[in-house]
């Protein structure tokens, strides 16, 4: 019979990176890229109709937001009622399914934002 021998790790961490450039994965909120929330008068959104990768579906598109998610998807939930259809928060942006340029130019401006039309 063989003897197993047990292997036993030294009493330091098991991550074995030799550099690492931002310090330990222990604390993943202190890499996050920090958002300045600006109000809503001093932020210029742009709204546009997109079907581009969406296979021939329109999608209408708000971007220029700086502000943070939990702000975006509150705000989400309020575009998304006043159009009645559906929608996502991607990337500091709003998709609304359906083309809902005009409309949604609208409620934001009267929400505070400077908001535009943009493309054609």
């Amino acid at each position: 019979m063989a003897s197993s021998k047990s292997k036993q790790k030294s009493s330091g961490s098991s991550d074995r990176a030799a550099y690492r450039e931002f310090g330990s994965d222990s604390n993943p909120a202190a890499l996050e890229r920090g958002v300045q929330e600006l109000p809503p008068n001093q932020q210029n959104l742009k709204v546009q109709a997109s079907r581009k990768g969406r296979k021939g579906k329109t999608v209408t598109v708000i971007t220029g937001f700086q502000s943070s998610s939990e702000t975006l998807t509150q705000l989400l939930k309020q575009l998304k009622t006043q159009c009645g259809s559906g929608g996502t928060v991607k990337d500091d942006t709003i998709e609304i399914q359906g083309d809902h340029v005009q409309k949604l130019v609208q409620i934001l401006t009267k929400l505070g934002y400077k908001a535009k039309v943009s493309g054609g």
